[in-house]
């Protein structure tokens, strides 16, 4: 009887529980490719986990005062719950079209971390420039060319171009990753942290691409880009400044820094152990 009297006390905290539930139970159909049917261009689970997750959201703004204590301390809360249960907003069941758009969506971030890498090398000492615009050499083919295939894949999708994407985010990927490693072995303090501090710019997008299309990939082709990735995450992310990330990542979807910070780390937990 507790536990009914329970659900009537305290109505917030048993909503939240119903649709943590929710998102749980469709994070789980939708990695096992159960749908229950189309809704509109998506799914009926995505459907049903998007609604969820807005209500979630919905929920976290607590009406407490803002300066209190723990007011603040149930904001970070619940955002850190949100977090846990629903990765970036390019983790959560997204259909192979979504995932298209959105890596054009980040086309023109893209664009600009890229530019900034391609103009950073005035600023490094006349022996180093050689060597960080030989390791970044690549970036600007290898962005453009995942763009162009997402666009195509967008406007007809299909496995062959899903495969492509697969490969190029890889590419690309791996390019950032060796950069990096590049990068890091600049012996001119300056200049290194000029270099690093560009690169990382672009291995933040990357990152959330590679999340994106690893979200609709099947577990055979994740497994395939993984064995590609040569260079691991686990080699590269100490040069990463996580803080500039969760900005990256929240000015693009336009959510809370706090929100990002947390879901930029859940999405590189779940890339390591995808083996990338």
């Amino acid at each position: 009887m507790n536990s009914f009297s329970n659900i009537w006390n305290h109505p917030k905290t048993s909503v939240t529980g119903l649709l943590i539930a929710l998102v749980t139970i469709g994070g789980v159909l939708s990695q096992q490719g159960v749908t229950l049917g189309n809704a509109g261009s998506g799914t009926v689970v995505t459907l049903v986990c998007a609604v969820a997750t807005a209500l979630l959201g919905l929920l976290a703004r607590d009406p407490v005062e803002a300066s209190s204590p723990v007011a603040s301390a149930a904001k970070l809360g619940a955002w850190a719950l949100i977090a846990l249960l629903l990765p970036l907003p390019f983790l959560g069941g997204c259909s192979g079209s979504t995932v298209a758009q959105d890596i054009v969506n980040w086309t023109p971030s893209l664009e600009s971390a890229v530019a900034t890498v391609d103009s950073i090398a005035a600023l490094l000492a006349p022996e180093d420039a050689p060597v960080f615009t030989a390791a970044t050499i690549g970036f600007d083919a290898a962005s453009n060319l995942l763009d162009t295939q997402a666009k195509a894949y967008l406007a007809n999708p299909s496995a062959s171009l899903l495969a492509q994407l697969q490969t190029q985010i890889v590419v690309l990927q791996q390019q950032v990753n060796a950069a990096l490693l590049q990068s890091a072995k600049i012996v001119n303090p300056a200049s290194q942290q000029h270099a690093l501090a560009a690169v990382q710019a672009v291995a933040t997008i990357v990152t959330a691409l590679l999340a994106l299309v690893q979200s609709v990939s099947s577990k055979a082709a994740v497994a395939q880009m993984a064995a590609a990735s040569t260079i691991k995450l686990a080699s590269v992310q100490l040069y990463i400044d996580q803080s500039h990330a969760a900005e990256i990542v929240a000015a693009h979807y336009g959510e809370p820094v706090e929100l990002a910070r947390m879901q930029v780390a859940q999405a590189e937990v779940s890339e390591a152990q995808a083996g990338f």
